[in-house]
């Protein structure tokens, strides 16, 4: 998105000093991944799933973190212009990150993976999977998250199977996934993935985003009705 701001119902998202915007799918993870009492948002960018999920839960303590000092400066600016005051922002190496046991964890996390990455270096470290991969990832929430909590992330579609992969390494087990089209006659493009320390019935569901160019799906509006304009 190129404007260097993006209006939500209840918050505006400033982008100008992120190497990742709003896109869809942080929206998606922010609208889609279940909550708790603590919550912790990791590689939080703008702050947009962290926002979010204050809007959904305005009784849980949410914390935001991000390596990026620029990223974090951002979040912590769109957060101050919030009316949520739920939310901590810190700047911190989730590899390292020592907090309290989170009832759900969520990332959109870096997505490419074995690719060239940017010459600017903020948005390698926002969108190469080199900055954090998914074993980092996995092994960081395995420490971070309750006994009976929830980790949710968002994935393109080439890379769930490494993702879940990952998962399992660190001892997750998938609970929920929905597979989402751009369009009905389109492939799955993204996956959204949900996480827990034990086994559960495995809740599987397909939507799509657009019906057609330009007409969003009545999946996709539900989801998303308390959030955009």
């Amino acid at each position: 998105m190129a404007n260097d701001y993006f209006q939500f119902r209840q918050f505006t998202v400033c982008q100008d000093r992120c190497g990742m915007k709003v896109g869809t799918d942080g929206t998606l993870l922010g609208a889609w991944a279940r909550g708790g009492k603590t919550i912790l948002d990791i590689g939080t960018g703008t702050g947009l799933i962290a926002l979010m999920m204050a809007q959904r839960f305005p009784s849980a303590d949410i914390t935001a973190i991000d390596i990026d000092d620029a990223a974090v400066a951002q979040a912590l600016g769109n957060v101050a212009r919030s009316p949520f005051r739920n939310i901590r922002v810190a700047e911190a190496d989730v590899r390292t990150f020592r907090g309290c046991c989170f009832e759900a964890v969520v990332s959109n996390p870096p997505f490419f993976v074995d690719s060239l990455t940017s010459p600017d270096h903020r948005r390698t470290v926002a969108r190469h999977a080199a900055s954090l991969t998914y074993r980092d990832l996995m092994e960081a929430a395995c420490q971070l998250l309750a006994d009976d909590g929830e980790l949710s992330v968002v994935v393109p579609s080439e890379t769930r199977t490494l993702m879940e992969q990952e998962a399992v390494m660190a001892g997750f087990f998938k609970v929920r996934q929905c597979a989402v089209k751009t369009t009905p006659r389109k492939p799955p493009r993204r996956y959204l993935l949900a996480f827990r320390r034990h086994p559960a019935p495995l809740e599987l569901s397909e939507a799509v985003i657009e019906t057609s160019p330009g007409h969003r799906s009545p999946w996709y509006q539900q989801l998303t009705k308390d959030f955009y304009l």
